[in-house]
């Protein structure tokens, strides 16, 4: 009996270790789990054809979370709420866009959010909202889609006007214009040896005009040097006319009446010598030699 007593108590006690053993574990998953994402919403207009629970949800193309929920907004059938878990260490800023994405042509669908500007404030859950909520705008694919009518009425209008530019009139038209094309060409081609000839002429020409450039060059060289010369001229006429006034206005001139006195006496003197010549020349030549008279 008490053998079998102490199997009891044995097995009863391994039992409550094991209960509280995983008692411990659910606590611990449940609170990891409970912090191991933040949870948003985004809104998405259309179809989200790829897009289910489990997606990969990226942040400037690495992953942060996945996509938790996917449901229709009841207050507008053409919205999707899509409800995202995202690591909490990852800020989600209120500037931040998400967008569906695809990875190829033939790729996966993800939700790409960008990282929006540093000092926007962060994204927080408002009062009524269950989860913050993020922008959102249309994919790439989606934008392509929706301009598509546009693209196809565009395209449907060039193709009128290429209709109409390509009638029969201007079809016309093209061939004449073809047709006298090859006319000048061909008679292009018959006066290409005249062509050679005046473009022989023209470089000849052209030539010429260089030399008679040169030429030009030299005489303005000339006339240059011309300019100094007379430059010179001038200037030393202009010394002379200084000069001369100098002279005319200073003393020079208050000294030609002495010298016109003095040239007076110098004529009476030549016209007295030359009086004396003509009467007596010896006696100029060799003094005079009449004997005086000597008292006795």
């Amino acid at each position: 009996m008490e053998t079998k007593a102490n199997y009891v108590a044995v097995g009863a006690f391994v039992l409550m270790c094991i209960i509280g053993i995983v008692v411990v574990i659910l606590w611990l998953t449940g609170a990891q789990y409970s912090q191991e994402f933040a949870y948003y919403q985004t809104y998405f207009k259309g179809s989200v054809t790829g897009l289910g629970d489990g997606t990969i949800v990226r942040f400037n193309g690495i992953d942060v979370g996945r996509v938790k929920d996917v449901a229709f907004d009841p207050d507008d059938p053409q919205k999707v709420i899509v409800t995202l878990q995202i690591k909490p260490s990852v800020k989600i800023h209120k500037d931040s866009m998400a967008s569906m994405a695809s990875e190829g042509l033939t790729g996966g669908t993800y939700v790409e959010i960008d990282g929006g500007t540093k000092n926007s404030p962060l994204v927080e859950r408002e009062p009524g909202q269950k989860y913050p909520i993020i922008k959102s705008k249309p994919s790439s694919f989606q934008q392509i889609v929706d301009s598509a009518p546009e693209l196809v009425h565009k395209l449907q209008i060039i193709a009128d006007r290429i209709t109409d530019l390509l009638n029969a009139q201007n079809r016309q038209a093209f061939g004449e214009i073809l047709a006298n094309t090859r006319d000048v060409t061909a008679e292009l081609k018959k006066n290409t040896a005249n062509l050679d000839t005046i473009l022989g002429n023209f470089a000849q020409g052209t030539k010429l005009l260089n030399d008679d450039l040169s030429q030009l060059h030299l005489t303005m060289s000339d006339a240059d040097m011309t300019v100094k010369d007379a430059d010179g001229t001038v200037h030393n006429m202009t010394k002379l006319t200084a000069d001369a006034d100098k002279f005319v206005t200073g003393e020079g001139l208050a000294q030609i009446p002495s010298l016109l006195m003095e040239t007076r006496k110098m004529v009476s003197s030549l016209n007295r010598l030359s009086d004396k010549l003509d009467r007596q020349p010896t006696q100029l030549l060799f003094g005079d030699r009449r004997e005086g008279y000597t008292p006795k």
